[in-house]
């Protein structure tokens, strides 16, 4: 009875420590690429300066809606040829201060504003878009950094089996059981192992110098191998997707700008139509005139005024009228066949998700331990020579092939929720499976 207690503690503590490793590997996984994300986003120098330009265009939005400065004149008016500094010969002749003010026909000083404001906008929006893609390429870079190690480290593991296998089969030809060929085809299988080891590791440090490259840091700044993790479950469904793409997703929102500003352009196009005025006000000081030709007392006199601009070139507000028309159309096309793209990715990222889940399920669970067992009875039967040395080789290039093919399942389907992410435009609630193999 005692002995049963003590194997079950021991049970549940070495399940305790099993659930915290994992636990431990998920939370650094999660902190080490959220941390990169956020270091890309704020170190990133495009999206500096992109964030610079639409500063830029928020402030040509507070410029649209004001009026244009006021213009203050000063005139000396109707002065004498022959004695042009004398202003009391002349019951005309006047000294002038006036100023004057454009005002735009009622409701266009709003909507220049309003065309500005969404043209910003829109531009933000762009921006949101440039960062989404800028986090699924750091993601995607990440997951591909993952497989690559993987499969280093199966080779590192394999090249020491295969080193195990070219012992065998050097002392089952000493002694007259082997063949020659065998050593030769062990040699080459080991020699085309190291060239695909060169390969990736070619392929990690071009992964690597791309991820420097992504979060603006030094090209040789050293990556660390990625460690582990277990792969979440999606829970919404594509409707709900849909929703939240329609919702977040700022390439839609910069769309709708657009389209708004092609309305408001339209507007603005049709009050062009109506004429703009000028108000105007001078004041004049004159002089008393007292001589032979005339007497004046010189009373001070103002002018007000009222100008108009004749909007008779009908041609080029027709254009503009034209050119409104066809942004909206544009915009609102664009924005159509955007929610068709989002939906064909939503639709074909689930088909890839459930894919490579069930070929992680299907790899952990049946291919990856039969090809372990395939190996081990092929290894036992080679060593008592009812397996030749062809099959034994066989069995352990198969198992190495699926062992990759494992890990790479595991990346894909977190480059393709990474691709999901970006076309909805926010991070999914993911659960996490309780119990979840290496």
């Amino acid at each position: 009875m005692r002995y049963l207690f003590l194997m079950s503690s021991l049970a549940i503590a070495l399940l305790v420590q099993v659930v915290a490793i994992q636990a431990a590997e998920m939370a650094v996984q999660d902190n080490g690429l959220a941390r990169l994300v956020a270091t890309a986003l704020a170190d990133n120098p495009e999206l500096k300066a992109s964030d610079a330009r639409w500063k830029m265009f928020a402030s040509r939005a507070k410029q649209a809606g004001s009026l244009e400065d006021p213009m203050l004149m000063l005139k000396a008016q109707n002065l004498l040829a022959r004695d042009p500094f004398t202003f009391n010969r002349d019951a005309t002749t006047a000294k002038v201060i006036g100023i004057s003010q454009q005002l735009p026909f009622w409701g266009k000083r709003a909507l220049r504003e309003e065309i500005a404001t969404l043209e910003a906008e829109s531009y933000r929006h762009s921006i949101e878009e440039r960062k989404l893609e800028l986090a699924r390429m750091v993601k995607e870079t990440w997951y591909q950094l993952y497989a690559t190690d993987k499969s280093l480290a199966i080779i590192e593991k394999n090249l020491k089996i295969m080193d195990d296998f070219l012992t065998i089969a050097e002392s089952k030809y000493a002694v007259g059981q082997g063949a020659q060929a065998d050593i030769y085809k062990a040699g080459l299988e080991k020699s085309k192992m190291l060239d695909m080891q060169i390969s990736l590791k070619q392929k990690r440090a071009s992964l690597a110098a791309n991820l420097n490259y992504l979060l603006y840091r030094p090209g040789s700044t050293q990556v660390p191998p990625i460690p582990d993790f277990p792969l979440p479950e999606l829970t919404q469904t594509v409707d709900k997707l849909n929703a939240l793409a329609q919702e977040n997703r700022p390439q839609v929102k910069s769309l709708v700008a657009q389209a708004g500003k092609g309305n408001a352009a339209r507007r603005l196009a049709h009050k062009e139509f109506w004429p703009d005025v000028n108000v105007s006000f001078e004041y004049m000081f004159r002089e008393t005139v007292q001589n032979g030709m005339a007497n004046d007392p010189g009373y001070n006199m103002f002018t007000l005024g009222l100008t108009f601009n004749l909007p008779v070139q009908w041609g080029r507000r027709q254009a503009m009228l034209a050119e409104s028309s066809s942004e909206t159309t544009m915009a609102t096309d664009e924005l159509n066949s955007l929610k068709n793209s989002i939906s064909y990715v939503i639709n074909d990222s689930l088909a890839q998700l459930e894919r490579r889940k069930r070929l992680v399920e299907l790899y952990r669970g049946g291919i990856i331990p039969q090809a372990e067992q395939s190996l081990e009875s092929a290894l036992i039967g080679y060593r008592v020579n009812k397996v030749d040395f062809l099959t034994l080789l066989d069995g352990r290039v198969s198992l190495f092939n699926y062992e990759r093919e494992l890990y790479e399942s595991q990346a894909e389907y977190m480059m393709a929720l990474a691709r999901l992410e970006a076309t909805v435009g926010t991070d999914l609630t993911l659960s996490v499976p309780q119990e979840t193999k290496k």
